[in-house]
């Protein structure tokens, strides 16, 4: 079952290719240097009724030395079937494009990882045809991030390193390092990293410390269900419902100045008697849309009132 641990953990290879450097390096590999990384089709099917397809497949192209494959599979648990399938996506890569496969299996689970390094072969009694040996990103084989400099100077590998180690006794510890390292980015990044995180951990008690943890961005990643999407699309129900229980736009702008509230909150921003009475006095909806889009990214809840262009117009208020 795809999940959005599974999809996290492959895809960060696709969007940041740069993780490749500190990964090849906690799998004892020398590093490609100064290569092309070139996300490829992960389609590995030849026939429609059977239908395969690796993770992520990344074709890399050093400056120096032959190019090679990566494909890359998170595993989150073992899986009768998966050396077969394995074995194939090696094969017929390696077919398809005529370059070598090195074959990366990401886990979280230690038994999981311990598995996952194989060798899955082909064997007739003694004689073995065909051998699948996978590297291994698992707790014992990528690095704890120990130094809040190390989340800034390589957030990626940050990133798949909490994933990897979601499950180890000292997560907590792990994740509140994460959130003082994130303080050195700017909002967009720090955003960005926070809530890809937050996906990565999916439904686990690591997880919701995380989302403890990082009440200071407003959502990169709609339909996922992190803290700040849900603030958000709370007050823009409660918004909707009290517009149409009461049929006029008071209704809206009382919903609207909640998840105003709401979102503010959500992110731990002090917020005075004088704030809150301004902003649930407000009954124009242009300067409340204008609120809520940016209650996500003020540092001060005064902040919001800085007019910006498009809230200086005002809304008539409808009969």
């Amino acid at each position: 079952m795809v999940t959005a641990t599974h999809e996290t953990s492959h895809r960060i290879f696709q969007d940041h290719p740069e993780v490749l450097a500190p990964v090849f390096k906690a799998l004892g590999l020398p590093p490609p240097v100064k290569a092309d990384v070139e996300p490829l089709t992960p389609d590995a099917t030849e026939l429609k009724p059977l239908e395969r397809r690796v993770d992520t497949v990344l074709k890399v192209e050093p400056s120096t030395g032959n190019g090679f494959l990566l494909a890359v599979e998170a595993q989150t648990r073992k899986a009768p079937d998966k050396g077969v399938n394995w074995a194939y996506y090696v094969s017929y890569l390696y077919a398809k494009f005529g370059l070598p496969v090195l074959l990366i299996a990401v886990c979280r689970n230690r038994s999981t990882a311990a598995w996952a390094t194989g060798p899955f072969a082909c064997r007739v009694g003694p004689w073995e045809t065909q051998v699948t040996r996978p590297f291994v990103l698992g707790p014992d084989t990528v690095p704890r991030i120990s130094d809040e400099s190390d989340v800034a100077r390589q957030p990626a590998m940050a990133t798949l390193s909490a994933i990897v180690h979601s499950e180890s006794e000292d997560i907590q510890a792990i994740l509140e390092l994460l959130a003082r390292g994130m303080r050195a980015f700017d909002k967009p990044t720090a955003l960005y990293w926070s809530e890809l995180l937050e996906v990565g951990l999916e439904d686990t008690p690591a997880r919701e410390t995380w989302r403890e943890l990082e009440k200071m961005v407003v959502t990169f990643f709609p339909g996922r269900g992190t803290v700040f999407e849900e603030a958000f699309l709370d007050g823009q129900a409660e918004g909707q419902a009290a517009g149409l229980a009461e049929g006029q736009a008071a209704g809206l702008a009382e919903g609207q100045a909640k998840g105003v509230l709401r979102i503010l909150e959500v992110r731990g921003i002090p917020l005075s008697d004088e704030v809150r009475e301004h902003i649930t006095g407000c009954t124009d909806l242009a300067r409340l849309d204008d609120w809520l889009d940016r209650a996500g990214t003020v540092d001060r809840a005064e902040d919001l009132f800085n007019e910006t262009p498009a809230a200086t117009q005002e809304t008539p208020t409808p009969e």
